[in-house]
């Protein structure tokens, strides 16, 4: 089976026009969507200790997903406001993740050990762990990274893109042409496979060799939250799932990119068209609890 490992942020998504919270964050519905596609996995992560951190490790303990290596700390879990917009989220502000900000992930001997035991492990922008890339480029698993808009911060990309496998991308306001180039700049400094994904133009990828394009399955949104990361990890089970059945190091040579990649394409828009149906990343919505009430809304 499929072994794979969020790793980085999570979050309570908290819908100022409904007053509802859902468990989020990039590597927890990376986790989440993994198991809903068949992987076994797990997320190794930063929590605080309230009711929003509460209600995110019950909902990875309701889907299965492992969570044996995280940390908890004394102060608020990380929480983002959102609205929506015809259907779009639109993100209001946040606490910029917060124990995760004083407390950031490490890896000890073990972490690494453990982290050594999956097939893929997928980290983002938001997790603070670039700084973790170099070790876990040195063990066995391939290492997927999800820049989000980041990916015109010059010094991220030099830093990140030496220890990736796969860079995933926002930038849905490109050109072709631009999107082309930008994927082109990141193989060339050290990724491997680069997907751009496009909002209604669906997705860019490159592998060194060729670029595919993949369409995206339409459906009228009840909610876009979760479309990126849904799409990256239907892409990357997929394609782990077609790798099994191959001899050892298939990935290496040209034309297993060219057979693998469209099939596992086609399964990202797919799943990741069914994410839009769901309120939240995966659904799983509570009434902001009363006491992180004034924690959440205390600013506005």
């Amino acid at each position: 089976m499929v072994k794979v490992l969020g790793l980085g942020d999570n979050v309570g998504d908290v819908y100022l026009h409904t007053g509802m919270m859902y468990p989020g964050g990039q590597a927890v519905n990376f986790a989440v969507y993994a198991g809903m596609l068949g992987a076994q996995s797990d997320f190794m992560g930063v929590f605080g200790k309230d009711a929003v951190a509460d209600h995110v490790q019950a909902s990875l303990d309701a889907h299965g997903v492992g969570r044996s290596h995280c940390r908890s700390y004394e102060g608020e879990n990380g929480f983002a406001r959102v609205t929506l917009v015809d259907g779009d989220r639109v993100f209001k502000g946040s606490n910029k993740g917060g124990v995760l900000q004083q407390h950031p992930i490490y890896l000890e001997k073990e972490d690494l050990e453990y982290a050594d035991g999956f097939d893929l492990i997928h980290t983002t922008n938001n997790g603070f762990t670039d700084g973790l890339l170099p070790a876990l480029h040195q063990i066995s698993p391939m290492v997927s990274y999800d820049f989000s808009y980041r990916w015109n911060e010059e010094d991220r990309v030099e830093r990140v893109c030496p220890h990736i496998d796969f860079a995933f991308l926002s930038c849905s306001d490109l050109s072709d042409d631009e999107t082309e180039k930008l994927c082109k700049k990141l193989h060339e400094k050290g990724c491997g496979v680069v997907t751009a994904t496009r909002g209604s133009k669906g997705a860019t990828v490159y592998d060194g060799n060729r670029f595919y394009r993949q369409l995206p399955d339409y459906v009228t949104p009840v909610d876009t939250m979760g479309a990126g990361d849904s799409f990256a990890t239907a892409m990357l089970v997929t394609l782990l799932k077609k790798l099994e059945e191959k001899p050892k190091g298939s990935w290496e040579k040209p034309e297993a990119k060219a057979e693998i990649l469209p099939e596992a394409l086609k399964e990202a828009a797919a799943f990741s068209a069914h994410t839009c149906l769901v309120n939240g990343a995966f659904g799983d919505g509570v009434p902001v609890p009363d006491s992180v009430h004034d924690q959440i809304y205390g600013d506005l």
